[in-house]
């Protein structure tokens, strides 16, 4: 897996193991709700919708917060209008961010935002600049002490999955997009749990950062935007430092 960004990696495991769940729960709610908008309210009947509750399963949102997002974005409660937008912006030291948006306000939004990566030193990138340095893919991570890696590689790949890699902390699985509910759910049915299964942009080439000072300019401004409830995912192709 070439060009796999690590702090993709380590973000992601951060969001759904350590994140404050109450801030994970309002943007998950946001996410089901404009789902269920435009796709109705049936996860069986509703692609996006299925994969938005993967990411809930992995973190363990309550059924009735899932049940009142369904309900607001099908008309059941308070109206849903929330409009997608993705963000392409550079931040310092040359590293490219993907920013997915979900706004009720896009006149506020792109002011915030732009205010926002002024100050963290980046600036807002041409239409697509950045999201050609990214692609698609079905990523399914599965912590290292949930099952043994030969079980775990086997399952992956008799189910359609492309690539298999043992990080750390995580075993990491890629697919198509098209195919990752399949294989997760080959995943559960083992009795696997995975720590969190979602279609995610992958950087097609890492930006790697030189020292501390780059990783913390950088790290700042990409804090800050996963900061905000109305910021769904932020993907970066930098490639920090390793810890001293």
């Amino acid at each position: 897996m070439a060009g796999h960004s690590k702090w993709s990696k380590v973000k992601r495991i951060k969001a759904v193991v350590d994140a404050k769940r109450g801030k994970v729960f309002t943007k998950l709610a946001m996410e089901i709700a404009s789902a269920a908008k435009i796709g109705g309210g049936d996860p069986g009947m509703n692609p996006r919708l299925r994969m938005v509750l993967l990411k809930c399963r992995a973190v363990n949102m309550p059924a009735d917060n899932i049940d009142r997002a369904i309900k607001k974005g099908t008309g059941g409660g308070e109206g849903a209008d929330f409009e997608e937008l993705t963000y392409e912006i550079y931040a310092p030291h040359g590293v490219a961010l993907l920013v997915e948006i979900s706004t009720n306000n896009r006149k506020r939004t792109a002011a915030e935002i732009r205010s926002l990566v002024t100050k963290g030193g980046g600036s807002i990138a041409t239409a697509g600049s950045v999201s050609r340095l990214f692609y698609r893919k079905g990523q399914i991570l599965v912590p290292r002490e949930a099952v043994l890696e030969e079980k775990l590689m086997g399952l992956a790949l008799e189910a359609g999955a492309e690539d298999f890699k043992a990080h750390e902390q995580v075993f990491e699985i890629l697919t198509e997009p098209a195919m990752l509910e399949a294989v997760h759910q080959t995943m559960e049915r083992a009795g696997v749990k995975p720590e969190a299964a979602e279609v995610t942009s992958l950087p097609v080439n890492t930006v790697p950062l030189a020292d501390a000072m780059e990783a913390v300019a950088a790290g700042k401004l990409i804090e800050a935007l996963e900061e905000r409830d109305d910021v769904k995912e932020v993907f970066s192709n930098a490639e920090f430092p390793e810890a001293s």
